[in-house]
Parts: C-alpha cells; sequence; structure tokens
C-alpha cells in the first residue's frame, strides 16, 4: 500500500488547517467564483454545490487515502470562517518532496492567511513528516503569488516555458516559475501581508 498523509490539523497564531467537511461547501462555492480564483486555478467554472461536494466527499479523501497528497481548509480560529484552502499534490514518497497550491477567499485576503497557511503546511511537512522538500508554480503573471512565495523564503529555480493556461477573460498560455522551500529556507513569515487569491 502507498505511504500516505494521516488526516490531521495544523494549527497556526491565527489559523486551524483542518479536513474539509461537508459544511464548508457554502464556503467553498463563494470562494471559487472570484475572478481572482478562475484566472489563476483550473478549479470548474462555475464551481457549484456539487463541485464543491464531490471535492469534500470523494476527491479530497481519495488523495489522502493513495498518497498523492492531502487538502486543508484554512479557518480562523476566532471566527471558525473558512478563509481558504491549501492542498499538497504530486507528492513523491521517495524523495519525500511535494507541491503546495492554495486560494483564498476574496474577503479574506490582505491579512496575511495564505503565508500562514502555507508556512504551517511547510513546518509540519518539515518537522513532523520528515519531508526534504516543497515546490510552489506561480503563473508569470501572478505576482501576487510569486510574493507569497519570496515571504516564505522560497528560491527560485527557473521557469517552466508555456505550462499553464491562465483565464483572464480569454483562456492563454503563460510560462510557470518554479519555487523550492528546503528545511534549511524556512524563515517565519509576518502576519500582514498584501492580498493573495491563489498560488498558481
Amino acid at each position: 500500500m502507498a505511504a500516505s498523509f494521516p488526516e490531521t490539523a495544523i494549527s497556526t497564531e491565527r489559523l486551524l488547517l483542518r479536513p474539509l467537511a461537508e459544511t464548508d461547501a457554502p464556503s467553498l462555492v463563494a470562494m471559487m467564483a472570484d475572478e481572482q480564483v478562475h484566472a489563476w486555478t483550473a478549479i470548474p467554472q462555475p464551481f457549484t454545490d456539487g463541485h464543491a461536494l464531490e471535492w469534500i466527499r470523494e476527491l479530497a479523501p481519495a488523495r489522502r487515502a493513495d498518497g498523492r497528497g492531502i487538502v486543508f481548509a484554512v479557518t480562523e480560529n476566532l471566527t471558525h470562517r473558512v478563509v481558504g484552502v491549501v492542498e499538497l499534490r504530486c507528492t513523491d514518497w521517495r524523495l519525500r518532496s511535494t507541491e503546495v497550491t492554495y486560494v483564498t477567499a476574496a474577503w479574506a485576503r490582505g491579512e496575511g492567511y495564505a503565508p500562514e497557511a502555507v508556512n504551517g503546511v511547510a513546518q509540519w511537512l518539515f518537522e513532523d513528516r520528515d519531508f526534504l522538500r516543497l515546490e510552489l508554480r506561480t503563473a508569470a503573471g501572478n505576482t501576487a503569488g510569486q510574493q507569497v512565495a519570496q515571504k516564505l523564503g522560497c528560491i527560485s529555480e527557473g521557469v517552466l516555458r508555456s505550462a499553464w493556461i491562465v483565464r483572464d477573460g480569454e483562456e492563454s498560455r503563460s510560462d510557470l516559475i518554479l519555487w523550492s522551500l528546503l528545511p534549511e529556507d524556512l524563515e517565519p513569515v509576518s502576519v500582514r501581508e498584501p492580498q493573495y487569491a491563489a498560488g498558481r
């Protein structure tokens, strides 16, 4: 049987990252309706209740069970509101490496939630799961996503040419910047940051 992440929760200063729950469906639908999320991700549009429930009931549990990654709902400690989603994907257990993607709700941007959440996941990966590499890919035009990578201490390793499709009005191809974070790169992130929509 393939290695897999345990079903777990991660706490940061202001956030709780936990498994998706069916009660998160309305928050996910509202979050994914945002134009910035649509532009930088491959999430279906329109993103319906059916998509949300499939993600919660089938896709996220299957990703964890078969060892490809794990999905976290990002919630505020004080209000329990869903402020975003962080996913690990393309996990390579032999190399102890995985890729992180994230989405932040439009109303929650500008609070530094994206770097705080990804930093929490990185610490968990490196300290508790003995991972040695975390990757993040950002579309060339997604400067907010690039700022998240920089705030985390990620190192830019190069450009993947014409490797993504951006949906800004109409679809067009985009380069992706490949970033990496190793255990020795990890630095504490400041809480207040610019607005981050999505990490791709």
